[in-house]
Parts: C-alpha cells; sequence; structure tokens
C-alpha cells in the first residue's frame, strides 16, 4: 500500500510528527507550502471569511497514493486553512484520507473536527486522531492557550504521539 503523510505546519509541531509518522509507516512525507507568508492576523482572516488560500503541491498528487494522512494544526476549532484546498479536491474526487493533528487543546477537544472533516471532504476520514500539547503539560496549573501556543513538542513528545498515531493507522490497514 502506498501511503502519504501531507502535512502543513505553522510551528513545526505537525511537521515533525507527520515526518515521523511517514518514517515508522515507510510512507512518503510531503510538506505543504503556501504562495504568500502567513501570520497570526491571516490566520484569524482566513478562519473568520473561510478563505482558502494558494498552496503547494497541488491537490491532486494524491491521486499517486492509495491512502493520505493529513497532519496539520486546528486553528480556532478548525483545520488549518492551508488544508482545504485538498478537502476540497477530495470532495471532488473521493479518495482514501485520515486526519491527525497535535494543537493546543486548552480549551478541551475540538468536539466539531470531525464534522467539518466530513463537511469539507464529503467522507469520513478513516482514521481521526486530534491530539493536544495540553495533555502533554503538567495538569497542574491547568495549560491556558498563552502555555499550549508557545510549546514545541520534543523528542520524547514526538515518540509517544509516533506510537499512538502509527497504531491508530495500523488499526486500518
Amino acid at each position: 500500500m502506498k501511503i502519504a503523510v501531507i502535512s502543513y505546519s505553522y510551528t513545526g509541531n505537525n511537521e515533525n510528527l507527520a515526518g515521523s509518522v511517514a518514517k515508522e509507516l515507510s510512507a512518503e512525507h510531503i510538506k505543504i507550502s503556501e504562495t504568500k507568508s502567513r501570520a497570526m492576523g491571516t490566520i484569524v482572516s482566513d478562519m473568520i471569511f473561510n478563505r482558502t488560500p494558494a498552496v503547494r503541491p497541488a491537490p491532486d498528487i494524491m491521486n499517486q497514493y492509495d491512502l493520505v494522512l493529513f497532519s496539520a494544526p486546528i486553528w480556532m476549532g478548525h483545520v488549518a486553512a492551508p488544508l482545504r484546498a485538498y478537502f476540497k479536491y477530495l470532495k471532488l474526487h473521493p479518495h482514501r484520507f485520515g486526519f491527525l493533528s497535535i494543537s493546543g487543546g486548552a480549551d478541551g477537544a475540538n468536539l466539531k473536527l470531525a464534522d467539518e472533516i466530513r463537511k469539507r471532504t464529503g467522507e469520513e476520514p478513516a482514521i481521526l486522531l486530534d491530539l493536544h500539547i495540553a495533555d502533554l503539560l503538567p495538569s497542574e496549573p491547568k495549560p491556558a492557550r498563552k502555555d499550549t501556543s508557545v510549546y514545541r513538542i520534543n523528542e520524547g513528545d514526538v515518540k509517544e504521539l509516533t506510537s499512538i498515531a502509527v497504531k491508530k493507522v495500523r488499526e486500518i490497514l
């Protein structure tokens, strides 16, 4: 089975997770880049106005693979805007896919994530794994956004998160 792990990462956390998962699965790791630079203001604007930024590589790259795993952060309770082009493509060209994320989690679980992915792609993901930085931090005091937004996963975190993700992926193979 030919697998690709396609990642977008603003801070590097999802890129590190995706690279490690790809290595463990002997999959290709493809990094999404944007044609314009991104700042916190564009993140907020894209989420509020539901914009889809231009990205590289083109989404049709997915056609080469039997399974595509996306790894990207959750912004304001939604999948990061750079994945929208890929999800639009999936809606028109159904393909087996999964979604993995490591994001803040200071506000709790992303309860509408599965619905958003289904709405944007027209399908259920084969795997949906919503991991949180808040779970990697001490529970007391309760992690706040300011704590989770600056946290960069370390080698031990990557190993632990990769183990969780790879176990879930192997269950669907």
